[in-house]
């Protein structure tokens, strides 16, 4: 069994779709939800799977190495990425080299870095009036946004699109391919382009 760390800091729209796409999987488990903020909407949706929860803060995460202790003593294959707002520590990064991805809101190398997140980066795309968007999953580094591209799929951006309208049309990406880029990761990766 394939054992996944789903960290998540808000709503979980993403780590609620990952929980629904793995729920019965052969060979791949949603171990824990990794949460840095009590009373966040995504706790509820772990709740609502019968997802572990582990609450942590900052210094668990940066300083007493509780996180990366509890990752270990998990047994942990992957670590995704889902809407997580903090940097990952070098120690978690160093320990699961290879083994962490994110997913971002927009075709990296543009619109990443600190502070490029949600509703902002969707409003910085409309304001470039580009004509495509779509989403990065992306392996982690050190650095925001900074890591080897593992897929990308697009969307048209059209003549009097809203942010939300951006939004909508991301999320669908994000919903339909990431649980999918997951499994592919954890099993017949090589094929990944010629099955989604």
């Amino acid at each position: 069994m394939n054992n996944i760390a789903i960290f998540a800091s808000g709503e979980g729209t993403n780590a609620d779709w990952i929980f629904r796409y793995f729920k019965d999987h052969k060979s791949i488990k949603v171990t824990r939800l990794y949460c840095n903020k009590e009373g966040a909407p995504v706790l509820e949706k772990a709740f609502k799977w019968g997802i572990p929860v582990k609450l942590f803060n900052k210094e668990d995460l940066y300083s007493n190495e509780k996180v990366l202790n509890k990752l270990i003593e998990d047994k942990i294959d992957l670590i995704v990425l889902a809407g997580f707002m903090w940097l990952l520590p070098e120690n978690i990064i160093d320990e699961f080299d290879g083994k962490i991805i994110n997913i971002h809101p927009a075709l990296l190398p543009k619109y990443g870095g600190k502070g490029m997140y949600g509703n902002k980066v969707f409003e910085e795309i409309l304001k470039k009036k580009e004509a495509m968007s779509g989403i990065t999953i992306h392996y982690v580094n050190k650095n925001f946004d900074e890591g080897e591209i593992i897929y990308q799929a697009k969307c048209r951006i059209d003549k009097g699109d809203t942010v939300e309208m951006l939004a909508e049309k991301t999320h669908r990406l994000e919903h339909h391919y990431y649980p999918v880029v997951i499994e592919r990761i954890l099993g017949e990766f090589d094929q990944i382009k010629e099955l989604l």
